[in-house]
């Protein structure tokens, strides 16, 4: 069987820049990407993608219509394919046993179900869902038990490491492609073919084959790596600011050795996003069902040591407003995640937001790609009182920062770098404070011109106030 046609069974941020790729490089094959909401797919036959993800536009302008289509119609897409990408959403248990921390598979079972139920021929069934260890094993006993006569599976594991703000980067220029599948000839074959459709744009020694279980447990180590990074620079950036040094330097420093390197090296307020703590959390949950409860402590502090990283930050923004910021109006420049997406999953600045709020803030906030409504989803999910009065949304950051007390920066956006701090200054309310979540403004330049700067992991000049009535004290 040769590949001809793939379908991808859920649009979101996997499954439609992984397709719409795939059909860029591979014109000669008819990639099909099918979801439940007709919102989403309309949105993915317009000019505004329902996501934000640089270069996507222009993938999907170039094959939508040609070889890559979006609809509905999730059978006759299922009915046609001779590859099928499940790209549905693993999100964490909200109930039940393993509530907080276990992935909930019920759309990777209920994808599986319906493959069973739909298909005529034989398939190729590819994991690219993010799963616990031998969730494939469970896709595979679903399709045996319920498929037609005639009609066998191959079921792969294809996880995907995609940053998101660089995923079309990611996808065209890959670390590597990991496929796992089964130790049969039925299961290398498949696994060949696979490897074919990438072999169009990548280069064969960066196509990594594993048997299924090490591939799962892969995509999950990767991010529970990465993450660990971020957290173990985060805690020395308050060692940072209790000692004097500067955590910058430390970074710098100890990227250096080779045996180390620079990258996810960055003190901030913390990392969010749909994948780290949600992996994080599921590697726990499986270390806990393992009985391995000494591992599984080790990468839970990994996730505590990003909540302390957010309440501290939140705690600074506080101390150093003369302890209280109610009714203060504080400016949020930037609600993603990261730059370069309109993601606000997991975000730091929902957590930093619901802090301040809880201590009687009026918040303005703008980030250049976060839809207003996502916004005031995130904080409605709060029990906080008059949210809708004391939360501002804006559409530019003069307008944001304008007869503001503060400035409180949680994403890295490149535009937040040049904005006019000078105009800024003389609009807003001294004296006026800048907090840099993310360490990507010129603070010295930012004194200079009067603010009062506040960063992560680096002792700055500062005003405080004790916490009994008493004159600031400039430090």
């Amino acid at each position: 069987m040769t590949i001809k046609k793939i379908c991808g069974i859920g649009a979101g941020y996997v499954g439609g820049p992984t397709c719409s790729v795939i059909a860029m490089m591979c014109p000669d094959i008819r990639v099909t990407v099918v979801d439940k909401s007709k919102e989403k797919i309309a949105q993915w036959n317009s000019e505004k993608l329902p996501i934000y993800e640089p270069g996507l536009d222009v993938v999907v302008e170039k094959c939508r219509g040609k070889n890559l289509f979006f609809s509905t119609d999730i059978e006759a897409a299922i009915k046609e394919a001779d590859l099928i990408f499940i790209s549905v959403n693993t999100p964490t248990k909200t109930f039940g046993i393993g509530k907080g921390r276990a992935a909930d598979l019920k759309y990777v079972e209920n994808t599986a179900r319906m493959i069973a139920d739909v298909a005529t021929s034989d398939k190729i069934v590819v994991e690219k869902s993010t799963v616990p260890v031998r969730a494939a094993e469970s896709i595979m006993h679903i399709l045996r038990a319920n498929h037609k006569p005639g009609v066998s599976y191959q079921i792969l594991s294809n996880p995907e490491f995609l940053a998101e703000g660089t995923a079309i980067d990611n996808l065209m220029n890959p670390d590597r492609v990991l496929i796992g599948g089964e130790d049969s000839p039925q299961g290398r074959e498949a696994v060949e073919k696979l490897c074919k459709i990438y072999e169009n744009w990548i280069k064969r020694d960066k196509i990594f084959t594993t048997n299924t279980w090490s591939s799962e447990l892969s995509k999950l180590a990767a991010n529970a790596f990465l993450a660990q990074r971020i957290s173990s620079i985060n805690s020395l950036s308050a060692v940072c600011e209790a000692t004097g040094a500067d955590v910058t330097e430390v970074a710098r420093a100890v990227g250096l050795d080779s045996r180390i390197g620079p990258k996810f090296l960055q003190a901030s307020v913390g990392f969010g996003g749909s994948c780290f703590q949600k992996d994080l959390l599921n590697l726990v949950y499986i270390c806990e069902c393992l009985n391995l409860p000494e591992v599984a402590a080790y990468w839970q502090q990994v996730i505590d040591m990003n909540e302390y990283q957010k309440s501290r930050f939140s705690t600074k923004v506080i101390e150093s407003l003369f302890n209280t910021v109610t009714d203060k109006r504080i400016t949020m420049l930037g609600f993603a995640f990261k730059k370069n997406t309109g993601d606000t999953r997991e975000s730091p600045a929902i957590s930093v937001a619901k802090n301040l709020l809880d201590e009687g803030a009026v918040l303005h906030i703008y980030d250049p790609k976060v839809e207003e409504s996502q916004i005031i989803d995130n904080l409605s999910a709060f029990d906080v009182d008059n949210i809708k009065n004391r939360v501002n949304i804006y559409h530019d950051a003069y307008s944001a920062t304008k007869n503001t007390h503060a400035i409180v920066l949680c994403t890295e956006w490149d535009e937040f770098i040049e904005l006019d701090y000078e105009r800024i200054y003389s609009e807003m309310t001294k004296p006026a404070y800048i907090f840099d979540g993310r360490k990507i403004l010129d603070h010295e330049k930012l004194r200079k011109i009067g603010f009062i700067v506040q960063t992560i992991g680096k002792r700055v000049s500062r005003i405080t106030v004790s916490r009994t009535w008493g004159s600031p004290t400039q430090m």
